[in-house]
């Protein structure tokens, strides 16, 4: 769409024919994609932006760098929600190549393989499951009956994924009206799963907003697990039984959390972190190979003393 129409759509007045072909981050933004800045916090990347226009509040339109158009509204957030739709892939297509099978793979009855997705050599597809357009799976991997994996996702080579899970389901985005209503923001990226990964039945793993969720190689995570869009599971982690991560979570290499352990949004965890059972991390740890409990969060071996403390208060 030309910023001519996009702006047209929300209300704004901007004459630029521009071709505008998606929506993306301040800085991973080009030269023909639209941003956004709603928080002051992120002036600096406002600074740097590559991106063709932003949408930017008059108080912060001085900021906006040469060669990026500024797209002047009160409420940046809830007009980037607006857009999303308009840029929002088809949630089937009708038109495309039919799916290619590799060698050696088993699909089972009752399954659906969408169009222009590829399955490698060597699969096994139980029944029951729904594979969306344009997927490609590895080889040698395996999908446990049930499993759903929506459009543009990606699975690499010797996976197994448990009964029930769905790859790639709506992050939960919604920008609010000055009268309280919800507005979608549409999730236009993917999920990308590294070579052999284990994922367990009923697990939750939410597509970005823009870009990629990311589990890379060897990653383990145990049933009922739910990773937030925009995620980045790194090399060899474990999620145990209810682990929540909130968007935006970056774990490093290696990280262990415990059953019904959780993160909030927007932070990283340092390589070969350990987080007990039930701890909540509010912030960003940065400090490699430590453990970690409780909530709010001790180091392990803290928390175990101030349990012992507590206990002995009842004697």
């Amino acid at each position: 769409m030309t910023l001519e129409e996009i702006a047209d759509f929300i209300g704004i007045n901007c004459q630029e024919k521009k071709e505008i072909t998606g929506l993306n981050t301040l800085l991973d933004s080009n030269e023909n994609q639209l941003t956004f800045l709603e928080n002051k916090k992120y002036l600096s990347d406002l600074k740097n932006t590559k991106a063709a226009a932003v949408l930017v509040t008059s108080e912060n339109a001085s900021e906006v760098p040469n060669g990026t158009i500024a797209l002047i509204c009160d409420e940046p957030y809830l007009n980037l929600a607006k857009i999303s739709k308009l840029f929002a892939p088809n949630v089937v297509e009708m038109d495309g190549e039919k799916p290619l099978i590799g060698g050696g793979t088993k699909v089972m009855p009752n399954v659906y393989i969408g169009k222009d997705s590829v399955v490698g050599s060597d699969c096994t597809i139980m029944a029951g499951v729904f594979i969306g357009d344009n997927v490609k799976i590895g080889n040698n991997t395996i999908i446990y009956p049930n499993v759903t994996i929506y459009r543009d996702c990606v699975v690499g080579n010797d996976c197994i994924i448990h009964a029930g899970t769905v790859i790639g389901s709506d992050g939960f985005g919604f920008a609010n009206t000055k009268d309280g209503k919800y507005i979608k923001i549409y999730q236009n990226g993917n999920v990308t799963i590294g070579n052999d990964v284990e994922i367990g039945a009923n697990c939750a793993i939410d597509r970005a907003v823009f870009k990629s969720t990311i589990i890379e190689d060897g990653a383990r995570l145990d049933n009922l697990v739910h990773i937030a869009h925009n995620c980045k599971i790194g090399r060899g982690s474990i999620l145990t039984g209810q682990v929540g991560l909130a968007g935006s979570t970056i774990l490093n290499a290696y990280v262990v959390m415990g059953g019904q352990s959780a993160t909030a949004g927007h932070l990283e965890i340092a390589p070969f972190t350990t987080i007990a059972a039930r701890g909540g991390v509010t912030k960003s740890i940065t400090e490699p190979k430590k453990s970690w409990a409780g909530f709010p969060l001790f180091e392990h071996k803290q928390w175990l003393k101030l349990q012992g403390k507590i206990s002995n208060l009842l004697k």
